[in-house]
Protein backbone atom coordinates (compact mmCIF):
# COMPACT_ATOMS: atom_id res chain seq x y z
CA UNK A 1 0.00 0.00 0.00
CA UNK A 2 1.53 3.39 -1.11
CA UNK A 3 1.33 6.05 1.39
CA UNK A 4 1.87 9.69 2.28
CA UNK A 5 2.50 11.79 5.57
CA UNK A 6 1.99 15.08 5.67
CA UNK A 7 3.71 17.43 8.29
CA UNK A 8 6.28 14.20 8.55
CA UNK A 9 8.81 16.34 10.01
CA UNK A 10 6.86 17.29 13.32
CA UNK A 11 6.58 15.47 16.63
CA UNK A 12 3.87 13.37 15.79
CA UNK A 13 4.06 12.96 12.17
CA UNK A 14 7.86 11.71 12.55
CA UNK A 15 6.89 9.05 14.63
CA UNK A 16 3.20 7.99 12.39
CA UNK A 17 6.00 8.29 9.39
CA UNK A 18 8.55 5.87 11.54
CA UNK A 19 5.84 3.49 12.06
CA UNK A 20 4.11 3.47 8.78
CA UNK A 21 7.48 2.94 6.95
CA UNK A 22 8.17 -0.15 9.29
CA UNK A 23 4.54 -1.41 8.78
CA UNK A 24 3.43 -0.68 5.19
CA UNK A 25 6.77 0.11 3.69
CA UNK A 26 8.10 2.97 2.34
CA UNK A 27 6.03 6.05 2.89
CA UNK A 28 5.79 9.11 1.19
CA UNK A 29 6.72 12.66 3.01
CA UNK A 30 5.98 16.15 2.71
CA UNK A 31 8.04 18.69 3.51
CA UNK A 32 8.70 22.12 3.71
CA UNK A 33 12.13 22.25 5.16
CA UNK A 34 15.02 20.64 3.39
CA UNK A 35 16.81 20.54 6.57
CA UNK A 36 13.73 19.20 9.11
CA UNK A 37 14.56 15.38 7.20
CA UNK A 38 16.50 14.17 9.59
CA UNK A 39 14.50 14.30 12.03
CA UNK A 40 12.44 11.08 10.25
CA UNK A 41 15.90 8.97 11.65
CA UNK A 42 16.15 5.89 9.56
CA UNK A 43 12.85 5.99 8.12
CA UNK A 44 12.76 4.77 4.87
CA UNK A 45 11.10 7.35 3.04
CA UNK A 46 10.22 9.31 -0.49
CA UNK A 47 10.30 13.26 0.43
CA UNK A 48 8.67 15.36 -1.87
CA UNK A 49 8.01 19.24 -1.11
CA UNK A 50 4.38 20.68 -0.56
CA UNK A 51 3.06 23.09 1.27
CA UNK A 52 0.07 21.57 2.80
CA UNK A 53 -2.35 25.00 1.80
CA UNK A 54 -0.86 24.04 -1.82
CA UNK A 55 -3.92 21.90 -3.28
CA UNK A 56 -1.52 21.34 -6.32
CA UNK A 57 1.63 20.58 -4.02
CA UNK A 58 -0.34 18.30 -2.50
CA UNK A 59 -1.92 16.38 -5.20
CA UNK A 60 1.96 15.69 -6.10
CA UNK A 61 2.49 14.32 -3.21
CA UNK A 62 -0.54 12.14 -2.91
CA UNK A 63 -0.53 11.26 -6.64
CA UNK A 64 -0.44 6.64 -6.60
CA UNK A 65 -1.43 6.65 -2.84
CA UNK A 66 -4.57 4.93 -1.49
CA UNK A 67 -3.95 6.23 2.31
CA UNK A 68 -2.99 9.52 3.57
CA UNK A 69 -1.91 10.56 6.92
CA UNK A 70 -2.08 14.39 7.44
CA UNK A 71 -0.59 14.75 10.39
CA UNK A 72 0.87 18.44 9.95
CA UNK A 73 -0.57 20.94 12.18
CA UNK A 74 0.37 24.45 13.95
CA UNK A 75 0.81 24.12 17.54
CA UNK A 76 0.32 27.81 19.05
CA UNK A 77 -1.77 30.90 19.19
CA UNK A 78 0.50 33.29 16.94
CA UNK A 79 0.57 34.05 13.92
CA UNK A 80 -2.97 34.02 13.82
CA UNK A 81 -3.05 33.98 10.64
CA UNK A 82 -0.52 30.79 10.08
CA UNK A 83 -2.30 29.36 12.81
CA UNK A 84 -6.23 28.90 11.23
CA UNK A 85 -4.21 28.37 7.48
CA UNK A 86 -2.27 25.28 9.29
CA UNK A 87 -5.24 24.01 11.27
CA UNK A 88 -8.23 24.99 9.97
CA UNK A 89 -7.62 25.07 6.11
CA UNK A 90 -5.35 22.63 5.18
CA UNK A 91 -6.94 19.23 6.28
CA UNK A 92 -10.17 20.53 4.31
CA UNK A 93 -7.46 21.23 0.60
CA UNK A 94 -5.74 17.80 2.05
CA UNK A 95 -8.81 15.52 1.69
CA UNK A 96 -9.52 17.71 -1.91
CA UNK A 97 -6.45 16.81 -3.46
CA UNK A 98 -6.66 12.86 -1.85
CA UNK A 99 -10.40 12.73 -3.50
CA UNK A 100 -8.53 14.48 -6.99
CA UNK A 101 -5.91 11.95 -7.02
CA UNK A 102 -8.30 8.69 -5.88
CA UNK A 103 -6.88 8.03 -2.64
CA UNK A 104 -9.52 6.22 -0.70
CA UNK A 105 -8.85 6.89 3.02
CA UNK A 106 -7.63 10.26 4.92
CA UNK A 107 -6.04 10.16 8.70
CA UNK A 108 -6.30 13.79 9.70
CA UNK A 109 -4.52 14.73 13.31
CA UNK A 110 -6.99 17.00 15.42
CA UNK A 111 -7.01 17.20 19.00
CA UNK A 112 -8.76 16.88 21.71
CA UNK A 113 -8.57 20.71 21.91
CA UNK A 114 -10.79 20.25 18.94
CA UNK A 115 -13.46 18.50 20.79
CA UNK A 116 -12.81 21.45 23.43
CA UNK A 117 -12.37 21.18 26.89
CA UNK A 118 -14.30 19.18 28.85
CA UNK A 119 -17.12 19.38 31.45
CA UNK A 120 -16.07 20.19 34.77
CA UNK A 121 -17.55 16.77 36.11
CA UNK A 122 -16.17 14.52 33.76
CA UNK A 123 -13.73 13.23 31.25
CA UNK A 124 -14.19 14.08 27.85
CA UNK A 125 -15.42 12.44 25.01
CA UNK A 126 -15.69 11.80 21.22
CA UNK A 127 -19.09 12.49 21.52
CA UNK A 128 -19.08 16.17 23.57
CA UNK A 129 -20.11 18.84 21.64
CA UNK A 130 -17.79 21.60 20.83
CA UNK A 131 -17.21 23.53 24.48
CA UNK A 132 -14.32 26.33 23.08
CA UNK A 133 -16.21 28.79 21.04
CA UNK A 134 -16.60 31.40 23.44
CA UNK A 135 -13.11 31.35 25.27
CA UNK A 136 -11.69 32.79 22.00
CA UNK A 137 -8.45 30.65 21.95
CA UNK A 138 -7.14 30.65 18.34
CA UNK A 139 -5.64 27.08 18.70
CA UNK A 140 -8.86 25.13 19.86
CA UNK A 141 -11.38 27.03 17.75
CA UNK A 142 -8.63 26.56 14.66
CA UNK A 143 -8.36 22.86 15.47
CA UNK A 144 -12.19 22.14 15.51
CA UNK A 145 -12.79 24.08 12.42
CA UNK A 146 -10.34 21.90 10.61
CA UNK A 147 -11.63 18.35 11.49
CA UNK A 148 -14.93 19.66 11.06
CA UNK A 149 -14.09 21.15 7.46
CA UNK A 150 -12.00 17.69 6.69
CA UNK A 151 -15.18 15.41 7.86
CA UNK A 152 -17.49 17.86 5.45
CA UNK A 153 -15.29 17.32 2.51
CA UNK A 154 -14.83 13.28 3.34
CA UNK A 155 -18.24 13.42 2.90
CA UNK A 156 -19.35 15.71 -0.13
CA UNK A 157 -16.30 14.18 -2.33
CA UNK A 158 -16.69 9.93 -0.86
CA UNK A 159 -13.10 9.93 0.94
CA UNK A 160 -12.59 8.17 4.10
CA UNK A 161 -12.00 10.71 6.35
CA UNK A 162 -10.77 9.28 9.85
CA UNK A 163 -10.10 11.74 12.65
CA UNK A 164 -7.85 11.18 15.66
CA UNK A 165 -7.58 13.22 18.63
CA UNK A 166 -4.33 13.41 20.83
CA UNK A 167 -4.47 14.71 24.43
CA UNK A 168 -1.04 16.40 25.69
CA UNK A 169 1.56 14.41 23.89
CA UNK A 170 4.64 13.49 25.66
CA UNK A 171 8.02 11.15 24.61
CA UNK A 172 11.38 11.52 23.07
CA UNK A 173 11.75 12.21 19.85
CA UNK A 174 12.67 10.14 16.70
CA UNK A 175 15.81 12.17 16.24
CA UNK A 176 16.81 12.77 20.17
CA UNK A 177 19.51 15.37 18.95
CA UNK A 178 16.51 17.03 18.29
CA UNK A 179 14.80 19.50 21.22
CA UNK A 180 11.61 19.10 21.76
CA UNK A 181 7.91 20.28 19.88
CA UNK A 182 6.01 22.45 21.85
CA UNK A 183 4.27 20.07 24.34
CA UNK A 184 7.34 18.64 25.45
CA UNK A 185 9.04 21.47 26.36
CA UNK A 186 7.04 22.08 29.77
CA UNK A 187 9.53 19.08 30.71
CA UNK A 188 12.55 20.61 29.62
CA UNK A 189 11.84 24.34 30.82
CA UNK A 190 10.96 22.55 34.16
CA UNK A 191 14.52 20.59 33.80
CA UNK A 192 16.02 23.60 33.07
CA UNK A 193 14.38 25.77 35.53
CA UNK A 194 12.52 27.66 33.14
CA UNK A 195 9.81 26.89 34.51
CA UNK A 196 7.58 29.39 36.91
CA UNK A 197 4.19 28.33 37.69
CA UNK A 198 1.46 25.27 36.43
CA UNK A 199 -2.40 26.09 36.84
CA UNK A 200 -4.77 23.79 38.98
CA UNK A 201 -6.30 22.20 36.63
CA UNK A 202 -6.30 18.69 34.40
CA UNK A 203 -5.06 17.71 31.94
CA UNK A 204 -5.13 14.23 30.09
CA UNK A 205 -0.95 12.81 29.04
CA UNK A 206 -0.09 10.55 26.68
CA UNK A 207 2.98 9.09 24.84
CA UNK A 208 4.00 9.90 21.19
CA UNK A 209 4.74 6.35 20.71
CA UNK A 210 1.23 5.47 20.86
CA UNK A 211 -0.38 7.85 19.36
CA UNK A 212 1.52 6.61 16.02
CA UNK A 213 0.00 3.57 16.67
CA UNK A 214 -2.89 5.03 17.41
CA UNK A 215 -3.00 6.28 13.71
CA UNK A 216 -1.87 3.38 12.35
CA UNK A 217 -5.16 1.14 14.43
CA UNK A 218 -7.47 4.10 12.80
CA UNK A 219 -5.90 3.75 9.13
CA UNK A 220 -7.07 -0.23 9.71
CA UNK A 221 -10.32 0.10 12.04
CA UNK A 222 -11.54 3.16 11.96
CA UNK A 223 -14.96 3.83 10.43
CA UNK A 224 -15.27 6.73 8.19
CA UNK A 225 -16.51 9.58 9.29
CA UNK A 226 -16.12 9.12 12.84
CA UNK A 227 -13.00 10.82 15.22
CA UNK A 228 -10.89 8.61 18.11
CA UNK A 229 -9.83 10.48 20.99
CA UNK A 230 -6.23 8.89 21.61
CA UNK A 231 -5.39 10.06 25.26
CA UNK A 232 -3.44 8.30 28.18
CA UNK A 233 -3.86 9.06 31.60
CA UNK A 234 -6.25 12.02 33.48
CA UNK A 235 -4.10 13.75 35.90
CA UNK A 236 -3.60 17.32 37.89
CA UNK A 237 -0.76 19.22 36.30
CA UNK A 238 0.56 19.44 40.01
CA UNK A 239 0.61 16.05 40.39
CA UNK A 240 2.04 15.79 36.61
CA UNK A 241 5.28 18.05 38.07
CA UNK A 242 5.68 16.38 41.13
CA UNK A 243 5.86 12.38 39.08
CA UNK A 244 8.76 14.38 36.84
CA UNK A 245 10.30 15.63 39.92
CA UNK A 246 10.57 12.56 41.33
CA UNK A 247 12.08 10.45 38.27
CA UNK A 248 14.27 13.17 37.08
CA UNK A 249 15.64 14.24 41.02
CA UNK A 250 15.11 17.66 39.90
CA UNK A 251 13.10 19.38 42.47
CA UNK A 252 12.32 23.06 41.71
CA UNK A 253 9.51 25.32 43.26
CA UNK A 254 6.82 26.51 40.72
CA UNK A 255 3.86 28.54 41.44
CA UNK A 256 0.43 27.11 41.59
CA UNK A 257 -2.36 29.61 39.68
CA UNK A 258 -5.78 29.06 40.29
CA UNK A 259 -8.11 27.87 37.50
CA UNK A 260 -9.38 31.88 37.56
CA UNK A 261 -5.87 32.92 36.63
CA UNK A 262 -6.33 31.32 32.93
CA UNK A 263 -9.09 34.13 32.58
CA UNK A 264 -6.57 36.92 34.24
CA UNK A 265 -3.86 37.00 32.83
CA UNK A 266 -5.78 36.81 28.97
CA UNK A 267 -6.97 39.66 29.75
CA UNK A 268 -4.18 41.57 30.36
CA UNK A 269 -3.07 39.89 27.56
CA UNK A 270 -5.60 41.63 25.49
CA UNK A 271 -4.93 44.85 27.23
CA UNK A 272 -1.20 44.97 26.65
CA UNK A 273 -0.03 44.63 30.16
CA UNK A 274 2.74 42.88 30.59
CA UNK A 275 2.87 39.47 31.48
CA UNK A 276 5.93 36.82 32.25
CA UNK A 277 3.36 34.35 30.58
CA UNK A 278 1.22 34.13 27.45
CA UNK A 279 -2.18 34.62 28.65
CA UNK A 280 -3.34 32.06 26.10
CA UNK A 281 -1.37 29.37 27.44
CA UNK A 282 -2.38 29.79 30.98
CA UNK A 283 -6.11 30.16 29.64
CA UNK A 284 -5.71 26.95 27.86
CA UNK A 285 -3.66 25.34 30.76
CA UNK A 286 -6.71 26.31 33.14
CA UNK A 287 -9.56 24.17 31.52
CA UNK A 288 -10.50 20.28 31.79
CA UNK A 289 -8.79 18.51 29.05
CA UNK A 290 -9.58 15.34 31.21
CA UNK A 291 -10.54 12.69 28.19
CA UNK A 292 -11.74 8.87 27.57
CA UNK A 293 -10.00 7.07 25.19
CA UNK A 294 -12.52 3.82 25.85
CA UNK A 295 -14.00 4.17 22.19
CA UNK A 296 -10.28 3.69 20.78
CA UNK A 297 -9.84 1.45 22.94
CA UNK A 298 -12.96 -0.45 22.08
CA UNK A 299 -13.35 -0.12 18.30
CA UNK A 300 -9.03 0.06 17.63
CA UNK A 301 -7.48 -1.86 20.26
CA UNK A 302 -5.97 0.66 21.23
CA UNK A 303 -3.45 0.55 24.27
CA UNK A 304 -1.50 3.52 25.75
CA UNK A 305 1.89 2.54 28.09
CA UNK A 306 2.22 2.96 31.71
CA UNK A 307 2.12 7.02 32.25
CA UNK A 308 5.43 6.77 34.33
CA UNK A 309 7.19 5.25 31.76
CA UNK A 310 6.81 7.81 29.09
CA UNK A 311 7.99 10.14 31.40
CA UNK A 312 10.76 8.59 32.59
CA UNK A 313 11.49 8.11 28.40
CA UNK A 314 11.29 12.05 28.09
CA UNK A 315 13.20 13.48 31.22
CA UNK A 316 15.94 11.14 29.99
CA UNK A 317 15.93 12.28 26.52
CA UNK A 318 16.24 15.99 27.74
CA UNK A 319 18.93 14.96 30.16
CA UNK A 320 20.59 13.84 27.24
CA UNK A 321 20.05 16.79 25.59
CA UNK A 322 20.97 19.23 28.63
CA UNK A 323 24.56 17.16 29.14
CA UNK A 324 24.87 17.41 25.83
CA UNK A 325 24.86 21.28 25.80
CA UNK A 326 21.87 21.06 22.89
CA UNK A 327 19.58 23.41 24.65
CA UNK A 328 22.42 25.90 26.03
CA UNK A 329 22.51 29.28 24.94
CA UNK A 330 19.45 30.76 24.57
CA UNK A 331 19.27 34.16 26.11
CA UNK A 332 16.67 35.20 29.30
CA UNK A 333 13.31 34.97 28.38
CA UNK A 334 10.21 36.73 30.55
CA UNK A 335 8.78 32.69 31.46
CA UNK A 336 12.89 32.06 32.98
CA UNK A 337 13.07 35.27 34.67
CA UNK A 338 10.25 34.49 36.43
CA UNK A 339 11.09 30.64 37.45
CA UNK A 340 14.34 32.64 38.99
CA UNK A 341 12.28 35.14 41.01
CA UNK A 342 10.08 31.48 42.00
CA UNK A 343 13.59 30.70 43.47
CA UNK A 344 14.91 33.47 44.66
CA UNK A 345 11.84 33.25 46.95
CA UNK A 346 12.14 30.06 47.98
CA UNK A 347 15.25 30.49 48.99
CA UNK A 348 14.80 33.34 50.90
CA UNK A 349 11.71 32.24 52.75
CA UNK A 350 9.21 34.11 50.88
CA UNK A 351 7.30 30.97 49.86
CA UNK A 352 5.86 29.85 52.99
CA UNK A 353 3.42 32.11 54.13
CA UNK A 354 1.95 30.25 50.45
CA UNK A 355 2.39 27.35 52.21
CA UNK A 356 1.19 27.90 55.15
CA UNK A 357 -1.75 29.23 53.35
CA UNK A 358 -2.19 25.57 52.00
CA UNK A 359 -3.45 24.27 55.52
CA UNK A 360 -6.45 26.89 55.66
CA UNK A 361 -7.91 27.16 52.31
CA UNK A 362 -7.26 23.67 51.20
CA UNK A 363 -5.66 24.06 47.63
CA UNK A 364 -2.05 24.02 46.40
CA UNK A 365 -0.09 27.49 46.38
CA UNK A 366 3.40 25.78 45.76
CA UNK A 367 4.67 22.80 44.24
CA UNK A 368 7.95 21.18 44.39
CA UNK A 369 11.16 23.13 46.28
Amino acid sequence: MKVCVTGATGFIGSHVAGLASESLGPVRVTYRDEARLDRLGGAEVEPVQADVTDRAALRRAFRGCELVFHTAGYVGSRPVDRVWEVNALAPRIAVEAAAAEGVRRVVVTSSVAGIGPAPPERPGTEDDLYRGGGLGLAYPDSKHEGESEALAAGGRLRVEVVVVNPSYVFGPAVDRHHPGETSNRLIGNYLLGRLPAVVDSETNAVDVRDVAAGHLLAAAKGVSGERYVLGGHDLHWVELIERVARLSGVSRPLVVLPRESGALARRAELLGLPSPVAGEGVLLMAQNWRYSSAKARRALGYRPRSLDRTLRDTVAWYTELIESGALGGRPPSPTSLAAGGVRLAGRVGLLSGLRLAERYTGRRFVVGG
